[in-house]
């Protein structure tokens, strides 16, 4: 439909007009769409926020593994952050896998520009990597990215595996040891995912250096998933970028998680992908008591808003 000539542009700084917050998303992109970048613009946008996008390497995968990656240049990588950064307003960041090491230390000195945007950093395991590639993309982490680390998001054991390598074992690492190293490290809060619970439960916790602040117990899933993480990380990330505080914006993000795994699908012969639109599904069948809300035109139908 073309538009009447005489009816008067709105301002677009009016604020029915105004842009979602922008999270800034550096990770890398993988044909599945499942994990990296495709997660992030799935869970940002499911937020409610806007996803601006930094590619650092491309993974070779399918459903069920990481067959190989070629990392993008580290200028290339700076350069698609300046040019983003210089135009739109950014509200938090979030780092995935950056690549290699020299892509850390390059996206550390974009993020340093930047101290006042809350940043989500997100550690997962790296198998594609051999020893030493792993060793001295941690190693940059550690040094580079974790100072500047708002919340830093990981499973029970790949936090411990890189917060404390020389733990012994002889007990888990509790969420207040894991962010005590941490806060040594310059990162302010971890958020420790899959700590395995008796009767088939597993607990999520986000800590800082003086002990937990808040979580969310679940039911276990028994199933393999890919791009959790990144859900989840990216979640938290567009939250924050949308003003929630930090301890409610880790609730929410959680439930949007295990929500988005209960309702996750399997693309291929791999691991079950999150679907992070199923607040967007038609309910055919209503739960007994929940007819009404379901008809009610104020149910609301984006989960940003759910609370």
């Amino acid at each position: 439909m073309k538009t009447d000539p005489d009816t008067p542009r709105q301002d677009p700084g009016a604020e029915e007009d105004a842009a979602p917050p922008c999270v800034l998303c550096f990770n890398a992109a993988e044909p599945t769409g499942a994990a990296g970048t495709g997660a992030d613009v799935a869970a940002v946008a499911a937020m409610g926020a806007h996803p601006l996008l930094v590619t650092t390497a491309l993974l070779v995968r399918d459903t069920a593994e990481v067959f190989d990656q070629h990392v993008i240049d580290s200028e290339v990588v700076v350069e698609q952050a300046r040019s983003v950064l210089e135009d739109v307003p950014t509200h938090a960041m979030k780092v995935g896998f950056l690549g290699s090491a020299e892509s850390v230390s390059a996206v550390a000195e974009v993020l340093s520009d930047y101290p006042d945007v809350p940043l989500v950093t997100h550690l997962t395991a790296l198998p594609w990597l051999d020893d030493e590639q792993q060793s001295s993309y941690h190693d940059a982490l550690r040094e580079l990215v974790l100072p500047q680390t708002t919340v830093l998001v990981g499973s029970h054991q790949v936090l411990t595996e890189f917060l404390l390598p020389e733990w012994d074992g002889s007990r888990p690492a509790s969420p207040r040891e894991l962010a005590v190293e941490a806060n040594r490290l310059g990162a302010a809060h971890v958020l420790v995912t899959s700590i395995q619970l008796p009767n088939n439960f597993v607990d999520n916790v986000l800590a800082g250096p003086q002990g937990p602040i808040t979580g969310e117990k679940f039911e276990r899933i028994e199933a393999g998933f890919v791009g959790a993480g990144d859900t989840l990380s990216a979640a938290l990330a567009a939250l924050l970028a949308v003003g929630v505080e930090l301890h409610e914006a880790v609730g929410e993000a959680l439930a949007f998680l295990d929500q988005s795994l209960d309702a996750g699908f399997q693309l291929g012969m791999g691991l079950v992908v999150p679907d992070r639109f199923f607040w967007a599904l038609p309910n055919d069948e209503p739960a007994e008591g929940e007819e009404e809300q379901a008809a009610s035109p104020d149910t609301p139908p984006h989960p940003r808003r759910m609370h």
